[in-house]
């Protein structure tokens, strides 16, 4: 059986569809017109959030089984459309926890301290020493927004940090370990209303996209931090620009935006928030453990 890679992969992750007796079809530029063209060769089709597997894509693929995603979100796969033809869709949520958790307290800090635009004014040669009185996360109260792998260990460190911490979600967690983590489970307004820092831990979904609106971020603390390392359109960035230009809150940090790369100039030229190209699960780690994971789970499922 075939199976084609259209997004860059680590090496272990090809290696391991390899060994387990697979032709593996390596095309990390694969265009999305030539993905239409040869998609009907494959029984299986691994991707990353690059290449988006479209009904058109699905209806072309006459023998596809199975859709990989190494990664979390499956918003770039058109979940209705594999149902419908019976094809599994697999990602591997487990692989990025860390990484994406880690990446959101670097943000708060950096975000909180100010550590960006200490960088950038020294390369200009500016000592603004002065103008960076920062803030410190001991004692400070993070609300999080999605209580699932991330937003756990999100909570995990941030109860080492000796931050108190709320949860927000629309399954209700175990209480054993909300016990554990010293958590309190509250309504997402009273979140909103308690917290210094507020990150963001949820899927894209209609239910999800833009949560965060200018009703809620007029909720918050004028000295709150929002942090998003989750999906751009949780939050509506018209009014995110307009909060943070009128100082509804204090900063922002975000890795990720309604439109990749951004091209929200208003948001861009701002100084107080802090800007990543979605990297929230751009480390060796992650990766290799995302194409291990994904090559084990799609190679298992073609075998049944």
């Amino acid at each position: 059986m075939k199976i084609l890679v259209c997004d860059k992969m680590a090496e272990e992750g090809l290696e391991a569809l390899a060994r387990a007796g697979f032709y593996v079809d390596y095309r990390p530029k694969i265009t999305p017109e030539e993905l239409l063209r040869v998609v009907k060769e494959y029984d299986a089709i691994i991707v990353r959030s690059r290449t988006k597997v479209t009904k058109e894509v699905i209806d072309a693929a006459e023998k596809l089984k199975v859709i990989g995603r190494a990664g979390v979100g499956l918003d770039n796969i058109d979940l209705k459309a594999a149902e419908e033809r019976g094809i599994k869709v697999l990602n591997t949520p487990e692989a990025l926890t860390n990484a994406v958790a880690e990446l959101t307290i670097g943000l708060m800090i950096s975000a909180a301290r100010g550590i960006h635009k200490g960088h950038l004014h020294l390369k200009k040669g500016e000592w603004i020493k002065g103008e960076l009185l920062g803030t410190e996360l001991a004692g400070k109260t993070l609300g999080i927004i999605g209580f699932g792998r991330i937003g756990r260990r999100v909570a995990e460190i941030a109860r080492a940090f000796g931050m108190k911490v709320l949860i927000y979600d629309i399954v209700k967690p175990d209480g054993k370990l909300l016990e554990k983590l010293g958590a309190e489970l509250v309504e997402l307004d009273d979140l909103l209303k308690r917290s210094d820092f507020v990150t963001l831990h949820v899927p894209a979904t209609e239910s999800t996209y833009h949560m965060i609106d200018e009703r809620r971020l007029r909720m918050m603390k004028k000295t709150a931090i929002l942090i998003n390392t989750a999906r751009g359109s949780v939050v509506d960035e018209k009014a995110l620009v307009k909060a943070l230009k009128e100082g509804w809150i204090r900063a922002a940090a975000l890795d990720v935006f309604e439109e990749e790369p951004p091209k929200n100039e208003e948001l861009l030229a701002l100084d107080n928030v802090l800007l990543t190209p979605h990297i929230g699960s751009q480390t060796r780690e992650a990766q290799v453990m995302a194409a291990v994971g994904i090559a084990e789970k799609v190679a298992a499922a073609l075998k049944e």
